[in-house]
């Protein structure tokens, strides 16, 4: 269990910097991370790693997780993490997915096209990615980094599908 519980950290980390935006819809987005690596070993996909918290975690320690991300504005849903991206952050053009108190900064240190690169550094991570929009309700992220969820530093790299589902945000609420 305290393997999936860092793998599901690690996604964490890695998912807030998922930066950036130009022209994004404001409301519900859904982060699907795929092909997450660590320390050079596959993880499960996302779906068979949410199946697997109801097997590995009592109802109250899913609970707590749930009550954990969503005061970082993140809801498991759907086939990943759910933000709520309000008019104002899109407006800003670097939109603050990771949670303002937690110490993460971020930098876009290229844009091209549709193509913006940037740099992460938290408490437990950093490393770099790209974000490529294909339209205001779709882009996709490449990051490589290292985090230390566990006591372990660690190297990761992610992929990720960004959708917007609407402007209903429903329960998730946005970071502030």
């Amino acid at each position: 269990m305290n393997n999936r519980l860092t793998s599901l950290a690690m996604l964490v980390c890695l998912a807030s910097p998922l930066a950036s935006a130009q022209m994004l819809q404001p409301g519900l987005w859904e982060l699907t991370p795929s092909n997450v690596q660590v320390d050079g070993r596959p993880l499960p996909d996302m779906k068979v790693m949410l199946g697997q918290l109801d097997v590995l975690m009592t109802p109250e320690q899913r609970a707590q997780l749930q009550q954990g991300m969503a005061k970082q504005g993140i809801s498991l849903g759907g086939n990943g993490f759910q933000a709520c991206l309000t008019p104002e952050q899109v407006k800003t053009d670097d939109i603050p997915l990771q949670d303002p108190q937690s110490g993460c900064k971020q930098e876009i240190t290229e844009r091209k096209g549709n193509v913006w690169k940037f740099r992460f550094s938290c408490p437990r991570a950093q490393g770099a990615g790209e974000a490529k929009f294909l339209s205001d309700k779709e882009f996709l992220t490449k990051v490589n980094g290292t985090f230390n969820a566990s006591g372990v530093q660690q190297q990761g790299s992610m992929e990720s599908r960004a959708v917007w589902k609407g402007q209903d945000c429903g329960s998730v609420k946005p970071r502030t």
